[in-house]
Formats: C-alpha cells, sequence, structure tokens
C-alpha cells in the first residue's frame, strides 16, 4: 500500500457509517407520530439527520423568523421549531391543506404555542413574493423540485445577512451528481444549486445527508 493509500480517507464502511449518523440524534414522539402520518398520505419526510440539521442549525443561528417551503405533516417544521428562540415564528406554505391539518396536530402535541405557527394554504410562487423583504433568519426549501430555482430568487430577497439558505433534496436521489442525467427533477435541482453558487451572495456548502442538504449563508 502506497503512502497515499495509507492516508486516505476509508471508505468501505462509509453505508453503516451514514446510516449510524442519520441515527445519531433521538426522534421526539411527536416527530414520529407526524412521520407515520407523512407515510399513510404518501409523502416522504425528511430524513433523522436533516431533521438534526435543521435543529442544529437554527439554533446556531438563534433563529426567529423561518420560512418553510413545504409544511408536510409537520416533521421539518418540528426540527426547525426545536432550534427557534422561544417566540421564534413559522411561516410554512404548502398547497395541500390536509397536509397543514396534520401539522397543525403535529405541532400541538409537541405543545408549540399557536402564536409561533403561520401556515399558509397556497403555492409558494404566489405567497413568496408577499413576504417582506430580509425580514428572515432561515427559508427551508423542501417543494416543488421544479420550482427549485425560483425559490432560491426568492431567498436571496427574503434572507436577512447572515440568514440561512435551506435547501432539502439536493442530491435528490443521487441523480444530480451525474451531469449526464436530463431527468427534469435532478436537471432543475443542478440549476438551483449552480444559482446559488453564481449569484456571488451566499458562502455555500452540499452535506450529503438524507436526500442531500445545501447550507447557504446570505452574505
Amino acid at each position: 500500500m502506497n503512502a497515499a493509500a495509507k492516508n486516505s480517507p476509508r471508505t468501505g464502511s462509509l453505508p453503516a457509517s451514514l446510516a449510524y449518523a442519520e441515527a445519531f440524534v433521538a426522534e421526539s414522539e411527536p416527530s414520529r407520530v407526524a412521520r407515520r402520518k407523512a407515510s399513510g398520505l404518501g409523502l416522504a419526510s425528511i430524513s433523522g439527520g436533516v431533521a438534526a440539521a435543521l435543529t442544529l442549525l437554527t439554533k446556531t443561528l438563534s433563529a426567529k423568523a423561518v420560512v418553510e417551503i413545504g409544511t408536510g405533516t409537520g416533521v421539518s417544521g418540528l426540527a426547525l421549531f426545536a432550534g427557534m428562540v422561544a417566540d421564534g415564528v413559522l411561516t410554512s406554505i404548502d398547497s395541500e391543506s390536509e397536509n397543514q391539518a396534520a401539522a397543525r396536530e403535529a405541532f400541538s402535541e409537541a405543545a408549540v404555542p399557536s402564536r409561533r405557527i403561520r401556515l399558509i394554504a397556497g403555492q409558494a410562487l404566489n405567497v413568496l413574493p408577499k413576504l417582506s423583504d430580509g425580514a428572515y433568519d432561515v427559508v427551508f426549501v423542501n417543494g416543488d423540485p421544479l420550482e427549485y430555482v425560483e425559490y432560491v430568487a426568492q431567498a436571496e430577497r427574503l434572507l436577512r445577512p447572515g440568514g440561512l439558505l435551506l435547501l432539502h433534496h439536493a442530491l435528490w436521489e443521487g441523480k444530480v451528481a451525474d451531469e449526464q442525467n436530463s431527468d427534469d427533477e435532478p436537471l432543475i435541482v443542478r440549476e438551483a444549486l449552480e444559482a446559488v453558487q453564481d449569484s456571488g451572495l451566499f458562502t455555500a456548502a452540499l452535506l450529503p445527508v438524507g436526500d442531500g442538504l445545501l447550507v447557504a449563508v446570505r452574505d
């Protein structure tokens, strides 16, 4: 074995290590219930690793005002609330009222005060332009992947300096990294990632947690 091989990272046990990392932070009971409801509705939830990352990042930022695109049944909202300050408000947008009803139940189960919850039913691209410029600490994107480029443009406007853009499904089932893959979802997600890089407004990192999480700080 040459010196380079000796000093290179060991990758043989990587899948097991990733599974260990994903399960490292225990999930709350309200989150488990919300995850089961999502499964019953045929919805995919963020992974445990992504949930832990959302909580960590919002807590590090002492986030008070957060926008979420894609409420789902509340799994990601619970993770965001767990890191936000005690009086922080989550504005969450989803086109499906059934999803938001389930999310509201999850938030109630977790004893989140109603004054901290702002659920808006509607199309994200119709709602986002109505939100205030530079008023948000975090924008979490987990909506329609075919609208990701537009979501990035809205996040540029909505985030305060130092705020975070968190873009879920940033690796889209492992297909984003394959530049020969021209399917709609990985293609648009790839364009969204390039938009972040090319904007000159963000300092970004792409984390291989869950289905991929882009973390970008608004400069």
